[in-house]
């Protein structure tokens, strides 16, 4: 399957080295293949902690590929950040909807889910699932 069917992920941390390493990580985990296409979106436009609407809107269009785009979040402001984008509507892909999942685990979950070619609803319920899982 070619990525342009894909759900695309968007992994948006409060630190760029945070979102790029969890977006390698994921990406690596997700087998061989077509993997589905994965955009960073961590800190501000000028390197420093926090989360940046402009960086956010970027990785969306960047990974969307018309089948959905699944947003991951780390912290409470970048989940505001990006509820606030949704709520805009004119600076997401339409289909782009924030995941409610652990930031690691869902990630590796979604970008698995998306590039074994599932729609955005199964990416989705397969991120959120991540929270049941166990370390102990």
């Amino acid at each position: 399957m070619s990525d342009d069917k894909l759900v695309g992920i968007v992994l948006v941390s409060h630190s760029g080295a945070v979102a790029e390493s969890v977006a390698a990580l994921a990406t690596g985990l997700a087998g061989g293949g077509a993997t589905a296409p994965v955009a960073a979106a961590g800190g501000t436009e000028d390197g420093g902690f926090g989360t940046s609407s402009e960086l956010i809107a970027q990785a969306a269009a960047k990974v969307d590929r018309g089948a959905g785009v699944a947003i991951l979040t780390d912290l409470g402001s970048a989940v505001l950040t990006v509820k606030a984008l949704i709520a805009e509507g004119d600076e997401l892909p339409d289909g782009a909807r924030l995941v409610d999942a652990p930031f690691v685990e869902g990630a590796v979950a979604a970008v698995v889910a998306a590039s074994a070619g599932s729609d955005v609803v199964a990416v989705e319920a397969a991120a959120a699932d991540a929270y049941s899982y166990r370390k102990v």
